[in-house]
């Protein structure tokens, strides 16, 4: 089956990927992620807030945005001493 899967950590650009069925939100992410925490992310499928073991289905829509951006804490440290 084909996902939808568009990582705003990245491009942003919208892949099809093929899934064996009965794959869980949780092993996809896990597989795209390639190493980083899927707690750092803000995971929807079809616009909504998803759980790790909810079972993906043909044509859904995954979406994967950072909670964090990188360096914004150190940019914000550097700040608050110029101040």
């Amino acid at each position: 089956m084909k996902i939808r899967y568009l990582n705003n950590d990245g491009g942003g650009f919208a892949d099809e990927v093929d899934v064996v069925d009965g794959t869980t939100v949780g092993e996809f992410v896990t597989e795209q992620l390639r190493g980083k925490s899927p707690s750092n992310f803000l995971i929807r499928v079809n616009r909504d807030e998803a759980t790790s073991n909810q079972v993906l289905q043909d044509l859904d829509r995954v979406t994967v945005t950072p909670t964090n951006i990188e360096g914004a804490r150190l940019l914000l440290l550097l700040l608050s001493q110029m101040s």
